[in-house]
């Protein structure tokens, strides 16, 4: 028989044309699949499902460095789904807000003083310092259906969160497997516009959760980090004494 040679060598040419997509190719049977982690799903796939999975976690860990020109941003939050949330907020160089947010009524924040002197800049100097010394390393209660609070708890809901990453996003191409907090990860890379593109790490043992999201170029590059998936979020309420009520 001589056709082995032939079927052997269009294997080959299709393992070269499929090298992008991370395709296993070996010995040409029916049995055969693609190897390595999530068989024969291609990028697309995998990505949605990861995000879908992330979605459904009943709680995480978020590590937010965006580092847009404007205004970085550095955040770390743990939150559930049950509307508790706590963590840190920096924008800029220094001013950072502490957040307590223990259900979906109430949410407490503690602002370091650079923070508190901007928020009292406009004040007259004898008000500044009254305020200063009232609200200096002391939580401020507030609503969380206060408009003022509704860009930073944002930050407390996964799924606005993860809403600028739409399903079927095409053009997705499967990378190097490699290590995200010590967990096995497989990088999954969307080119954009002008240069951008996002990479995508995600889990290959276990649920298939997004762990990181790597940007580059654009207007807001940066890196968004998840950990301690469905680890319980500890967010009570601060002690009355240390609380100023704002309403």
């Amino acid at each position: 028989m001589h056709a082995a040679p032939r079927r052997t060598a269009v294997t080959a040419l299709l393992c070269a044309a499929f090298a992008l997509g991370a395709t296993a190719c070996g010995p040409f049977s029916d049995d055969a699949k693609p190897a390595g982690p999530f068989g024969e799903l291609n990028g697309s796939q995998i990505v949605d499902k990861a995000f879908a999975a992330t979605k459904g976690a009943k709680a995480l860990s978020v590590d937010i460095d965006e580092r847009q020109a404007a205004e970085p941003i550095k955040a770390y939050l743990s939150l559930d789904g049950r509307g508790r949330c706590t963590g840190t907020l920096t924008t800029g160089a220094t001013n950072t807000v502490e957040l307590i947010k223990p259900d979906h009524k109430d949410v407490y924040l503690r602002f370091d003083e650079a923070s508190l002197r901007e928020q009292v800049k406009d004040e007259d100097a004898e008000t500044q310092k009254a305020m200063l010394k009232e609200l200096k390393g002391r939580w401020l209660k507030g609503s969380v259906s206060d408009p003022d609070n509704k860009d930073m708890l944002e930050l407390c809901d996964l799924k606005q969160l993860l809403s600028g990453f739409e399903q079927g996003a095409s053009g997705i191409v499967k990378g190097a497997e490699t290590t995200v907090g010590g967990r096995k990860a497989l990088a999954l890379t969307e080119p954009g516009d002008g240069g951008e593109s996002s990479t995508v790490y995600v889990a290959t043992e276990g649920t298939p959760y997004v762990l990181r999201i790597v940007t580059k170029g654009g207007e807001e590059p940066g890196t968004i980090t998840f950990s301690k998936y469905d680890k319980p979020v500890e967010a009570k309420a601060p002690a009355a004494k240390d609380v100023v009520e704002t309403e």
